[in-house]
């Protein structure tokens, strides 16, 4: 897996699932707070007016010669939870990224937020 540190080396590559189908674009990394390692990447899909970023865990993600692999399906990846491309995910909305892969979220103990865009 690459570091958070290194997404200005990745970002632009195509972002492909398991059976090399490419996904969309990697745009950008967030990390989990708690521990500051990357733990979803957001993808550029959709036609070029109608673009949207979508989240995808970076959980058993690897890299290639101009690629990121992720471990979940293209079809899991394009339902996923999604911002404009200019957007941001909002507190509210970090809870529905983790059941759409029905991974366990907990917030901060004083309720802050668990990802940070990178």
């Amino acid at each position: 897996m690459f570091e958070a540190s290194d997404i200005r080396e990745w970002r632009g590559h195509d972002v492909v699932d398991a059976d090399g189908h490419k996904i969309g674009t990697l745009e950008s990394v967030y990390v989990d707070t708690t521990t500051d390692q990357p733990f979803f990447a957001t993808v550029i899909v959709g036609l070029p007016t109608r673009r949207r970023l979508v989240f995808v865990p970076l959980t058993g993600a690897t890299v290639g010669p101009g690629y990121l692999k992720v471990a979940h399906s293209k079809d899991r990846v394009k339902k996923a939870p999604a911002i404009d491309p200019d957007g941001e995910l909002s507190a509210a909305e970090e809870p529905s990224v983790f059941a759409h892969y029905e991974l366990t979220y907990t917030p901060g103990s004083g309720g802050e937020r668990r990802l940070g865009r990178r």
